[in-house]
């Protein structure tokens, strides 16, 4: 009798190292973890497993989260059936969380797949086998947090001492052996930066007075609204260490003396708060005017679904838990109404205060009061009134969805730089002329950003165009980019261009 044929088993390897600590050695953990993965495969040829020949290694990535490149290669090719046993060094290199590893044993039993451990022994498809792993995984969940949290506590703990723990210098300041130290020239700089914001009184005009000089930033760009705020609010320069919201003293020299510091940061409140002012008076044309049937003032407001913002009128009996004393309309939206007053009265915003005393919202109508004025020589205000009704009421909330704001133009530029940077990194990276250490040396950040810039080289051809064009959303920054991008064009697209 002939002996069956023995099914082929195509089995993939995954290794992680979760530090870049010796990466770049000839023979480095992930190298060690494949060979011994490799073995184990040739030991079992018998069984008709056989290794496919893609690399699936995440090299200084925590095993906290399934974000990892290689990983959901992996699992893309588990989805599309060309995996039928997965082989690790150890569990742990797979995922340190059990919500995770949840996840995963759901996808490789709904895809057929098991997974091997070569220095573990246990079998996923038995009921121990099941316990053994989330023990063991439970433990490795348990390091993994305790390493956490022993971390955080060296960190606070050199913060409390005044110790600089890293990341991107402050502009003045340069980096020697991990201690800051001041620059002449840039610190000069920043002392310039903050005179000129007390003679001028807005980070615009700063901006614009440092352009004008040709003044640029170490990576030679212009000084942005945002970079130049920051500096202006940075306790660095005062000789301090923020941590978690506690001021410490620093051991590195200040740059700014401790007047002129408060000074600034009491322009800059009085600016933030005159901004809101003006923003809220510039958005809610009839704050203050308007009111329910009931007597009730409408206060504005608003709530952000999407990316969207949805402005409304809102009764202030609602707002104070007063639900049976608002009138028969409590809220409504915010443009819808504005709208039809508008198209009654053609008034700008300060004709429309001047001459206007009372707008009530009643059912099916407006009723406008008109103050006493020339045109208006009656000791009391006309009341006028006309037919109304708020059109789409939903759930109680009437609002007309406004169209879906677009990306600023300059907004658009620094993703693009960003996109632009990556490329050029990832370009070097291919062709062997740098590394993720000499990239974050010349730019002046840490590793972790310069790794979670890279992605932005693998965007959509398409999320670029949107972007660059001004039809992506208005809520698309690099960091929304750069959270967990999928892989695949489709599901970019998908997630960000999608209304």
């Amino acid at each position: 009798m002939r002996e069956p044929i023995q099914k082929q088993q195509r089995c993939a390897i995954y290794t992680r190292k979760s530090t870049e600590h010796n990466l770049d050695l000839a023979f480095n953990s992930l190298d060690a973890q494949r060979e011994a993965c490799e073995a184990y495969i040739k030991s079992q040829s018998h069984g008709g497993w056989r290794l496919v020949p893609e690399h699936y290694d995440d090299g200084g990535l925590s095993g906290a989260s399934l974000e990892r490149p290689a990983l959901q290669q992996l699992l893309d090719a588990v989805r599309c059936g060309r995996i039928d046993i997965i082989v690790v060094y150890k569990v742990d290199r797979l995922t340190r969380s059990l919500a995770d590893f949840a996840k995963l044993v759901e996808l490789f039993d709904g895809s057929g797949v098991s997974f091997v451990s070569v220095t573990q022994n246990f079998n996923t498809t038995s009921s121990m086998g099941r316990l053994t792993l989330n023990v063991l995984l439970s433990f490795a969940q348990f390091e993994r947090e305790v390493i956490g949290e022993r971390v955080r506590d060296k960190i606070a703990a050199s913060k409390r001492r005044g110790l600089w723990m890293g990341g991107t210098v402050p502009l003045g300041y340069r980096n020697e052996k991990k201690r800051l130290v001041v620059e002449d020239t840039a610190a000069n700089l920043v002392r310039r930066i903050f005179q000129l914001y007390l003679d001028l009184g807005s980070v615009g005009a700063v901006v614009k007075a440092l352009d004008a000089e040709g003044v640029r930033t170490r990576k030679g760009h212009r000084f942005g609204v945002g970079a130049t705020a920051q500096i202006l609010s940075n306790r660095t320069y005062l000789g301090e260490i923020v941590w978690k919201g506690e001021v410490h003293k620093a051991e590195h020299e200040p740059i700014v003396d401790a007047e002129m510091f408060a000074k600034v940061q009491d322009q800059l409140a009085t600016s933030a708060i005159k901004r809101r002012d003006r923003a809220r008076n510039r958005v809610f044309l009839l704050a203050g005017l308007l009111h329910d049937d009931a007597g009730n003032h409408m206060s504005p407001s608003h709530a952000n679904k999407r990316g969207v913002r949805y402005r409304y009128y809102v009764s202030q009996a609602l707002l104070q838990h007063r639900k049976a004393e608002a009138g028969t309309i409590a809220r409504v939206s915010a443009p819808e109404v504005e709208e039809a007053i508008t198209e009654a009265f053609p008034w700008d915003k300060t004709e429309l205060r001047d001459r206007i005393a009372r707008i009530t919202l009643q059912r099916d109508r407006l009723l406008v009061e008109l103050k006493v004025s020339e045109d208006n020589p009656t000791p009391e205000p006309i009341a006028i009134q006309f037919a109304w009704q708020p059109q789409g009421r939903r759930k109680g909330i009437a609002h007309v969805p406004p169209q879906r704001p677009r990306l600023d133009p300059n907004a658009s530029q620094p993703i693009l730089m960003a996109i632009g940077r990556a490329r050029r990194w990832m370009a070097g990276l291919i062709d062997g002329s740098t590394s993720i250490e000499d990239i974050a040396a010349r730019e002046e950040m840490g590793d972790r950003n310069v790794r979670r810039l890279l992605p932005l080289a693998c965007l959509s051809p398409n999320v670029i165009r949107a972007i660059a064009d001004g039809t992506a959303p208005a809520n698309l920054t690099v960091s929304s980019l750069t959270a967990a991008l999928p892989h695949d064009w489709v599901a970019q697209e998908r997630r960000f261009l999608t209304v």
